[in-house]
């Protein structure tokens, strides 16, 4: 089974320093990545577009149930919606800038290259098939 960024929430109006759209994805490696983009200068009176990807710090996403768990609940059954995600003064980490791609479609195919590449998750099962036989 091929490893792919799974979208959690997409969002037009966001608490991020853009006037784009902002993405956020759930990647294999429990992590919340959020893809965005934004105005830089390229020289006086010249400017281009990049697309920012970061980790979001305040939040994990569990690939396999799709849950988005909040770092600081000591709960992790508790529902978190979607638009949780994008909040004011949001605590990230940009891992990449890329200034050649051209659209959030090459923004996704650059970053589920790096999803494939991450390590595959901790499979945890649940109770109720901790202790059954499966046979061939």
């Amino acid at each position: 089974m091929e490893r792919a960024a799974k979208l959690i929430h997409k969002t037009d109006m966001t608490y991020l320093p853009t006037a784009f759209p902002a993405h956020f994805y759930g990647m294999p490696d429990g992590k919340v990545y959020i893809v965005y983009s934004r105005f830089y200068e390229v020289k006086f009176g010249e400017t281009g577009v990049e697309f920012v990807f970061a980790e979001h710090k305040e939040f994990s996403y569990d690939y396999l149930y799709e849950k988005i768990i909040p770092y600081n609940s000591t709960n992790n059954k508790t529902q978190i919606f979607a638009e949780t995600l994008d909040k004011p003064n949001p605590k990230i980490n940009i891992i990449k800038i890329n200034r050649s791609l051209n659209s959030y479609g090459e923004a996704l195919i650059f970053l589920n290259k790096m999803a494939s590449k991450m390590e595959k998750p901790r499979i945890e099962l649940p109770d109720k098939v901790k202790n059954y036989t499966f046979f061939n």
